[in-house]
């Protein structure tokens, strides 16, 4: 996987949630999912129990117990492996106008969400290995607070994805305060007018009102 697709050749999983997830106003502008490298570790503990499992099944078919423990061994192993593949595959890194979504889960459905106008920095980092492979990390930072989804791992194409974000953070709308992400709550719901009066109707008030009178001089 060379980078992430374009919105309208998504894979049907990533489609699906993003139109289960985003908010009617809201327009995704990245949805990929982690890059295969991500499953480098779980193929290098898997490939040993699976084939010591098939040295044991193949080593003495007649004998019940090599043979039990070798198939109980590759069964776990592909049990495992299959679990890893599935979550990879289940899983999807999505931002949108609003928000910044982590959807996982095989089984059940997770999904984690971090608002854009809580992110105060992001921090790009690309190792040599995913220099070669084509993947890096996304750190978000939030006030100075720890989050949920302060890192992500294993982001195809992260250069592509750095500059399609740091747009989106930093364009004129977003610093201007005039950008949809900068409307309404976390939510995505329209915030209320403040109550209290604004200073200069405050100073207004102020200048109409009369100067009280000097108290009568005593003799």
């Amino acid at each position: 996987m060379s980078g992430p697709a374009p919105l309208g050749e998504l894979p049907p999983r990533a489609s699906k949630d993003v139109e289960k997830y985003l908010l009617p106003d809201e327009t995704a502008v990245v949805a990929t999912r982690r890059h295969w490298a991500v499953l480098i570790e779980p193929t290098a503990k898997f490939l040993p129990f699976f084939l010591a499992g098939g040295w044991l099944l193949l080593r003495d078919p007649d004998n019940r117990v090599t043979s039990s423990a070798g198939l109980l061994v590759i069964v776990g192993a592909l049990a495992y492996y299959g679990l890893r593949v599935g979550e990879w595959w289940m899983r999807h890194f999505i931002v949108s106008t609003r928000r910044v979504l982590l959807t996982s889960g095989v089984i059940a459905r997770t999904v984690t969400l971090l608002p854009l106008r809580r992110i105060t920095d992001l921090t790009w980092k690309e190792t040599l290995l995913g220099q070669v492979l084509g993947y890096g990390t996304f750190r978000f930072e939030s006030a100075g607070q720890q989050q949920a989804l302060s890192e992500i791992t294993y982001l195809p194409g992260a250069d592509v994805l750095y500059r399609r974000v740091s747009a989106l953070l930093f364009s004129s709308d977003w610093g201007g305060g005039g950008g949809a992400a900068s409307m309404g709550d976390d939510e995505g719901n329209p915030e209320a007018p403040s109550s209290s009066p604004s200073r200069s109707a405050v100073d207004d008030r102020r200048d109409t009102e009369p100067i009280p009178g000097l108290p009568p001089r005593q003799s």
